[in-house]
């Protein structure tokens, strides 16, 4: 099982064995206005691709086109322990390599610490020697 994402996450914090059930997204304009939306998950889930899904939905939901923002929020709702969410057996095979990668990123992190990995254009560069 992957490591979920908690609120508050990023790539270099260690995950708390938490799924969201539901996504919500704060918007604060510079004007001080504010727009919020939650949406729920199909089923608890702590996979960094399917909270990234509902988080570009919520997102697209938003309307943005121009604004100025001053403040984004997205917080995991519902939080459930990922030690009781079942395992759905998936035939996209693309999606389970993506689940398989995702969780050795995991161990990686736990083993060598947070930031040992990311993204490629985020690696410092180094020189051939």
């Amino acid at each position: 099982m992957c490591s979920p994402r908690p609120r508050g996450w990023s790539p270099d914090e260690p995950a708390r064995g938490q799924a969201a059930l539901a996504l919500t997204l704060t918007l604060t304009f510079a004007d001080g206005t504010g727009w919020e939306k939650t949406r729920r998950l199909p089923e608890p889930s702590a996979h960094e691709d399917d909270l990234r899904t509902v988080a570009y939905q919520l997102m697209d939901a938003a309307g943005l086109q121009r604004a100025r923002l001053a403040g984004l929020a997205l917080k995991g709702d519902d939080l459930v322990d990922a030690g009781r969410v079942a395992q759905q057996i998936s035939l996209d095979r693309a999606r389970e390599s993506r689940l398989v990668a995702e969780d050795a990123m995991d161990r990686v992190r736990r083993k060598f610490g947070p930031g040992a990995v990311g993204p490629a254009a985020a690696m410092p560069a180094r020189r051939a020697s």
